[in-house]
């Protein structure tokens, strides 16, 4: 074989395995494009790209009416007891709160996870408060979901120390089993002097953060006026009597308040 022909072959050769594995290439670049399409598409079913629902408002509805369920399937969604709150003032199963909000955009199936007005309240047991100092009772109260009530203050060398822990008028021991939230009263040591507070500053306080300012002061929440009544929760105050500039009143004294809603802010 002359050298002209074995350069030839050689070549022959060569072209072969370019031609095989560009087969061989081509091919699995077409069945990668093929699957990752394939893939795409299985997720988007899988997850219903492009398929959402406004999430509808449960919020007034009740657990016990056939309604809340019906919601509940027409738009495609689920929903889930997350939390329930006890207040008296409201109907029992009633959804107050949801997660997610009305109006938003969510995937079919969705769960919705709604708070409502439970039947009965929960009951925990009351701490010894005795001994400790109003700052303290205060924190070990809003551990175990309670409230403070009155505040009364007695001539007493333990000055702003609870002397005495009430619900109702009546002496409380702890470990008795209290319904969460109740307003717990406290007897207090003033002092052997006539002891005095500043007076503090609640303009433009939340609800809650007023009445935390209060009590911290040694001082009682006196009487509330809400401007709104349909709206008791999204308020802020914006007058006080006494106010901040009249320096100085005895401990235990009343702090009366004025609130209006917040909502449009």
């Amino acid at each position: 074989m002359s050298n002209t022909e074995s350069k030839q072959e050689k070549w022959q050769n060569i072209k072969s395995y370019i031609q095989y594995f560009g087969r061989h290439i081509v091919i699995f670049i077409i069945a990668t494009v093929l699957l990752l399409w394939i893939a795409t598409k299985f997720l988007d079913f899988y997850t219903m790209h492009g398929s959402t629902i406004v999430v509808p408002n449960f919020v007034g509805l009740s657990i016990n009416n056939e309604k809340l369920q019906d919601l509940a399937d027409d738009n495609h969604l689920a929903y889930i007891i997350a939390d329930s709150i006890y207040d008296a003032t409201k109907t029992k199963g009633m959804v107050l709160a949801q997660d997610p909000l009305p109006g938003t955009k969510v995937k079919k199936y969705r769960k919705v996870y709604i708070t409502v007005i439970a039947n009965m309240p929960e009951r925990v047991k009351m701490p010894n408060l005795v001994d400790l100092t109003l700052r303290q009772a205060i924190a070990m109260l809003e551990t175990y979901g309670l409230k403070v009530g009155k505040l009364s203050y007695i001539p007493d060398i333990a000055e702003n120390s609870v002397l005495k822990q009430n619900l109702n008028g009546k002496a409380l021991n702890p470990e008795t089993m209290v319904d969460k939230g109740s307003k717990i009263d406290l007897v207090l040591g003033k002092g052997l002097g006539n002891q005095t507070v500043s007076i503090p500053n609640l303009i433009g306080k939340s609800r809650e953060d007023a009445i935390k300012a209060i009590n911290s002061a040694s001082l009682n929440v006196g009487v509330e006026t809400f401007d709104d009544d349909e709206d008791t929760i999204n308020v802020k105050v914006y007058k006080q009597t006494p106010n901040k500039t009249q320096g100085y009143i005895k401990v235990g004294n009343a702090i009366d308040i004025w609130y209006k809603s917040n909502k449009d802010e």
